[in-house]
């Protein structure tokens, strides 16, 4: 065992990472949040899941939202169901802007919709997404560009559309949702994966070169949660899965999702894993012990070659 560990370096390692993350930690307890009254909060896939609970979260502390989604209706639905419940407290009626984040030819009008409602944009919450269930050797190449363009190029695209006038004012933040998946690969999950492997590199390579410029980018990694990704995830041949996965219907809470998000973009936290132990546990095997983490995967691609018995 010690020869396949490095004779204890690799323990050590760990335990000194840990010492690190642990003092990490306490100085972030330490740092005082910033203030979200008032603030320009852009929220894309808005109207349901995820994005949804980030549009009640944000709008509880104050901050002026732009709701964005493909569904002029169901965002009008948000806004009204919003307003109802915060009569008399300091909040602000969410304005909404619709479009497709997957078409590219649209993105740039809807940046400038966006910077139309206050002028500005102080917090960039990239949300939207689409999953994917499948065996690759059944998927068609046009899945995974689909499924990269609304996970991958469309938030790039908005981003780098809102992005010059957050470097302007030497202010702003940029978070994306991404996913466990963005660091580590699971059977079944090819398009999916990759996309947000993709999106976690361009997103650490945005954080590195916007710091010269006071503009923090947070990484946000979910496990499973409990909304209807699963349910509305593409199969190989792009129709609907259609399937609520048992690890999707015991995932977290949206609401306490939500709520970490909140947490990150006040304390300006650059990369969240909001996960249980063994995702962790399989991050750190992918990188100390990749030997034995594609052992695991390997059983567990035998184990799930139809990927519908989850």
């Amino acid at each position: 065992m010690e020869r396949v560990m490095g004779g204890g370096g690799v323990l050590q390692l760990v335990l000194a990472g840990a010492g690190v993350w642990l003092l990490y930690r306490i100085l972030l307890r330490l740092r005082p949040g910033a203030a979200l009254q008032d603030a320009v909060v852009v929220i894309t896939g808005a109207s349901s899941g995820l994005g949804k609970e980030c549009a009640r979260v944000f709008h509880a502390a104050g901050a002026r939202l732009v709701l964005c989604g493909r569904d002029a209706a169901r965002l009008q639905q948000v806004v009204e169901e919003l307003t109802a419940g915060s009569a008399g407290s300091q909040t602000h009626t969410p304005r909404t802007v619709t479009f497709d984040l997957a078409d590219a030819d649209s993105v740039d009008g809807a940046a400038e919709e966006i910077l139309k409602c206050y002028g500005h944009v102080d917090v960039l919450i990239n949300n939207a997404g689409i999953s994917y269930r499948g065996n690759i050797l059944d998927t068609h190449t046009s899945v995974h560009r689909d499924v990269m363009e609304t996970n991958y190029f469309g938030p790039v695209a908005l981003t780098q559309a809102l992005l010059p006038s957050m470097v302007r004012r030497r202010s702003g933040h940029i978070v994306v949702i991404s996913s466990v998946q963005g660091k580590i690969s699971i059977p079944y999950r090819s398009a999916y994966a990759a996309s947000k492997h993709a999106t976690q590199a361009y997103f650490d390579c945005l954080r590195a070169e916007m710091e010269r410029y006071g503009i923090p980018v947070s990484v946000i990694s979910p496990g499973y949660i409990r909304t209807n990704l699963s349910v509305n995830a593409v199969t190989g041949d792009g129709s609907k899965y259609g399937v609520l996965d048992k690890t999707t219907a015991s995932g977290r809470d949206p609401g306490d999702v939500a709520q970490a998000v909140l947490k990150a973009v006040r304390q300006r936290s650059k990369d969240v894993v909001l996960a249980g132990p063994l995702p962790h546990v399989a991050i750190y095997l992918r990188t100390l012990w990749p030997a034995l983490f594609f052992k695991l995967m390997s059983s567990r691609a035998r184990k799930e070659h139809k990927p519908k018995d989850e």
